[in-house]
């Protein structure tokens, strides 16, 4: 397996404090984002049709972009391009009336080239939305917790297993505030973004508290250790996700590029919690706390 070139940082020239500040501020300003959001939408970030309900429209029209929303009574919340198919759009709405949709696109729309308007319909009824909604909260809620009694089994002491834990949190809160300021919603498939995202934590943070606790070594020699396998997989999934999200962009494919996006900052903050504050904390514990 390949390296990256990773600098040696000298963790000694700071404190505990000091490295612990910069996560905390940042997972403080997204606690602040999500409460904002949840004060004047209802909601810490929008959700999408999956947890709402409403309905979907694809259509293949002449008529320009930016006219389509005055062919239906009900303003769309979005209307997207199909990069991969021209003159076709898909458009949202929060109305479950797809029979009333359906017969206002066609008969306020130009069909393109001759043909029909309404390439395919879906909706979701709001009863349904929220049981999925219910649904893929518990799933995050459940991993979330199976990822923290791992944590404690694995290492069966409060401070290196609460300090994974707490990285973890943060590598979920900082992408659902980047979300919220952005306006990528909450749908299915980001929410299984956001379980990679544990998936991810949990992976990079044992492996710095396996090194530091169970490995021979100085601490500083068994951090850096650490970081050249954990900044080496970090970084190349980090490019990988970037380069899914912005291909994704390009061809249109929305569900695809949030993926993308989603990972790359819940990445990038993945390896600020864990070489920052999962790291103040072990160093902390290994020598000032319990373990001196």
């Amino acid at each position: 397996m390949g390296y990256f070139d990773v600098p040696e940082i000298d963790y000694t020239r700071y404190s505990d404090r000091q490295l612990a500040a910069v996560p905390l501020a940042v997972l403080g300003v997204a606690l602040l984002v999500l409460a904002g959001s949840f004060l004047l939408l209802g909601t810490p970030v929008q959700l999408g049709m999956d947890f709402v309900g409403g309905t979907e429209l694809t259509v293949q029209t002449a008529t320009p972009e930016e006219e389509i929303p005055g062919a239906f009574e009900e303003e769309p919340e979005s209307i997207q391009s199909v990069a991969s198919a021209e003159n076709q759009y898909i458009v949202q709405f929060v109305s479950t009336d797809q029979e009333g949709l359906s017969e206002q696109a066609e008969t306020n729309l130009e069909p393109a080239g001759g043909g029909e308007v309404i390439q395919q319909v879906s909706s979701t009824s709001a009863s349904f939305g929220e049981q999925t909604q219910r649904t893929a909260l518990l799933g995050l809620a459940v991993a979330f917790l199976g990822m923290s009694a791992l944590a404690f089994a694995l290492f069966r002491t409060f401070v290196p297993s609460i300090a994974i834990v707490v990285s973890a949190f943060s590598d979920l809160v900082i992408p659902l505030a980047f979300m919220s300021l952005v306006g990528i919603r909450l749908s299915l498939g980001t929410v299984a973004a956001l379980l990679m995202l544990i998936g991810y934590s949990v992976d990079s943070d044992i492996l710095l508290n396996n090194h530091v606790l169970r490995r021979g070594g100085d601490f500083y020699e068994s951090t850096h250790r650490a970081m050249r396998t954990g900044i080496t997989m970090t970084v190349t999934s980090m490019t990988a996700m970037l380069v899914m999200g912005v291909a994704a962009w390009i061809f249109g494919v929305e569900l695809l590029s949030s993926i993308g996006i989603i990972l790359f900052v819940g990445l990038t903050a993945d390896l600020m919690n864990t070489y920052l504050l999962n790291l103040s904390l072990l160093r902390w514990y290994k020598f000032h706390g319990v373990a001196r």
